[in-house]
C-alpha cells in the first residue's frame, strides 16, 4: 500500500507532501517535498491508494445556506446574532466531533484564515475529478481530511507547540517520541526534514492518518449525506502501532 499526506496552506510555500510505503510489519517514508504546487500535489495523490489532507473539505451547512439567503435578500432575522446563532455558521458537524471527543476546536473554514487554504483545496479536488480521481468529501474514496494535532493526541504523541521556530526543540521531541512509538517507521534521510519543518511533520502524520483510514481506523461518519458536502476529518481509533499489522 502506499499513502500519501499534504500539509495544505493557501500558497505553495508552506505546503508539504509526504508519500509512505507500506510493507508487512512496517513502513518507510518514500517521499517527503516542501513548497509544493498544485501540480505537485496533482501527481502524487493519484499515486496513492489514499491521501489524508490537512484542510477543511468544505464549509458548514448552516453557513452555506446564510450565505444563499443573504445574497437573495431572503435571509430570515434571527432572534438573537449571539454565540449560539453564530456557532453552527462557524463550526461544522465534524469539528464539533473533535471538540467533543478530542477537546481540541479546528479552525473555523467559514471564520479564520483556514479558508484560503480550502478555497485552494477546492481548485484542487475538482481536478482530480475532472481526471477520474473520486473526492468524495466523506473520506469515502481517494483522499481523506486529515486533523495531525488531534490523530497525535489520539496516539499518544505530543500535539502542541511544535509548530514554526518556536516550537524547534518540541518538534524534535516529537520526532524522537514518534520513532519510539512507531519504530516499524523509517523516516530515513528525512528525519531531519521533519525536524526542520512543521509543515513536513504534519504531512508525514496526514499519510499516516491515510492509512489508519484505509484500514478503517478511523471513525466515519455518522451522516454520510452532510459529510459528503462538509466534509470529515477522520480521527484515528486504534493504536499507532496497528497501522503497521492492522
Amino acid at each position: 500500500m502506499r499513502t500519501a499526506g499534504v500539509d495544505l496552506a493557501a500558497e505553495a510555500l508552506r505546503t508539504a507532501v509526504a508519500v509512505i510505503e507500506w510493507h508487512d510489519g512496517g513502513a518507510h517514508v518514500a517521499e517527503l517535498r516542501l513548497g509544493v504546487s498544485d501540480d505537485d500535489i496533482l501527481a502524487t495523490i493519484p499515486t496513492a491508494d489514499v491521501t489524508g489532507i490537512d484542510c477543511p473539505f468544505g464549509w458548514p451547512d448552516a453557513f452555506v445556506d446564510l450565505v444563499v439567503a443573504h445574497r437573495d435578500g431572503s435571509l430570515v432575522a434571527p432572534a438573537s446574532s449571539a454565540r449560539a446563532w453564530r456557532r453552527p455558521l462557524t463550526m461544522r458537524a465534524t469539528d464539533l466531533h473533535v471538540h467533543a471527543t478530542t477537546g481540541l476546536t479546528p479552525l473555523s473554514v467559514s471564520a479564520d484564515r483556514i479558508a484560503h487554504a480550502a478555497l485552494r483545496l477546492t481548485a484542487i479536488l475538482a481536478t482530480l475529478e475532472s481526471r477520474g480521481v473520486p473526492c468524495a468529501r466523506d473520506g469515502s474514496a481517494r483522499v481523506v481530511e486529515a486533523y495531525p494535532a488531534a490523530a497525535l493526541q489520539t496516539w499518544g504523541l505530543p500535539f502542541r507547540g511544535y509548530k514554526r521556530g518556536a516550537g524547534t526543540t518540541a518538534r524534535a521531541g516529537l520526532v524522537d517520541r514518534l520513532q519510539e512509538r512507531a519504530p516499524w517507521l523509517e523516516l530515513g534521510a528525512f528525519e531531519q526534514t521533519c525536524c526542520a519543518s512543521d509543515d513536513a511533520l504534519d504531512a508525514v502524520v496526514c499519510a499516516l492518518i491515510a492509512r489508519a483510514a484505509a484500514v478503517g481506523h478511523t471513525v466515519p461518519a455518522p451522516d454520510a449525506a452532510q459529510a459528503r458536502r462538509e466534509g470529515w476529518i477522520h480521527l484515528p481509533t486504534a493504536p499507532l502501532a496497528t497501522l503497521a499489522t492492522p
